[in-house]
């Protein structure tokens, strides 16, 4: 007597019929049989059972995954499971994904006790409160869900504080650049200049500038490759709130003929001062340049020969926002 068909979504392995056996290849499947697959075993069955996780056939005795010592035990088991969580869940809630519960755990409703993340409970994910719940308190007013403030929450508003934080410490930096390259201007090309004329007194205002750039003409370091005559000769600082730097200043000439951005990469590069304007496209990230004479924002798109002169002043700073165009101190 043949062996009963096995409802083959409760076991590893099915039976398969004459019809099976002889779209294998033979008019006459009563003639055939197949051979069981087991190496030890090798016996000749007319009704052999075929394996659902290693698709080979066996005999009645060697069917089971155990009984041919498997070689993807557990490959049908796990089909099936992911079959049965990706159907749909009452409620309307999505059933908890592999990639979602990676172990076993509670239900997050406090005074229950089931376990879910399990084959046979696999959990049920609200998406308000954005924790994992049994089929008993999947529903909303099951678990209270109004009461419980979403996971990660605390974090995000954690995030967005620190966000606003950096923001106030750009813009409080960029006012009080302003501020400082209106009543430090002068300040600074009389201390430079002072530098250059030595204690028997002051020249005169066009003297002064001009000792000024001439020492920092001395003192500037920069690609040697720029012929002098279109070198523009710069004091640069990084601001150190938002731009903290290994050297905070510096004394450097670029070429007239290169735009803001290439001037901010080479500084940035000889303070040492992080500089990933490249990699991020966060505004909240990005170095701009300062200029205190002008007292705006350089566009990355401006020319040194345009926007600047030989002995103005720049500053790095970070998170200020685009320039505002034709705003002055």
């Amino acid at each position: 007597m043949s062996s009963p068909s096995p409802n083959p979504n409760e076991t590893s392995y099915i039976s398969m019929s004459p019809t099976a056996l002889a779209s294998r290849g033979t008019d006459d499947a009563s003639l055939i049989g197949s051979h069981c697959q087991y190496p030890p075993c090798n016996q000749l069955d007319f009704l052999p059972f075929k394996c659902q996780s290693c698709s080979q056939t066996y005999c009645s005795d060697h069917r089971t995954e155990d009984g041919h010592e498997c070689a993807q035990k557990g490959a049908w088991a796990t089909r099936r499971r992911l079959a049965e969580q990706a159907k749909p869940s009452l409620g309307g809630h999505k059933p908890v994904r592999d990639r979602d519960v990676l172990y076993a755990k509670p239900c997050a409703e406090d005074t229950c006790k089931t376990t879910i993340g399990t084959s046979l409970v696999p959990g049920v994910h609200c998406s308000a409160c954005r924790r994992d719940y049994c089929l008993k308190h999947r529903l909303e007013e099951d678990h209270d869900c109004k009461s419980k403030p979403p996971l990660g929450s605390a974090r995000a508003s954690a995030l967005a504080l620190q966000q606003a934080a950096i923001t106030n410490k750009a813009t409080s930096a960029l006012e009080r650049l302003k501020l400082w390259g209106a009543s430090k201007k002068e300040q600074y090309k009389d201390s430079r200049a002072a530098k250059a004329v030595g204690p028997n007194g002051l020249n005169s205002k066009g003297q002064t500038k001009i000792a000024a750039v001439n020492t920092l003409k001395k003192t500037a370091k920069g690609d040697g490759k720029i012929p002098p005559e279109k070198r523009v000769y710069l004091y640069v600082e990084a601001e150190n709130e938002t731009a903290k730097a290994k050297i905070p200043k510096g004394e450097f000439f670029f070429s007239q003929d290169w735009v803001v951005g290439r001037m901010l990469d080479s500084a940035a590069s000889s303070l040492q001062v992080q500089n990933i304007n490249n990699r991020s496209d966060k505004e909240e990230d990005k170095l701009r340049v300062f200029h205190v004479e002008g007292g705006r924002i350089l566009d990355f798109g401006e020319k040194l020969g345009t926007a600047l002169v030989s002995g103005n002043t720049v500053v790095l700073l970070r998170g200020v926002g685009a320039p505002e165009d034709l705003i002055k101190v």
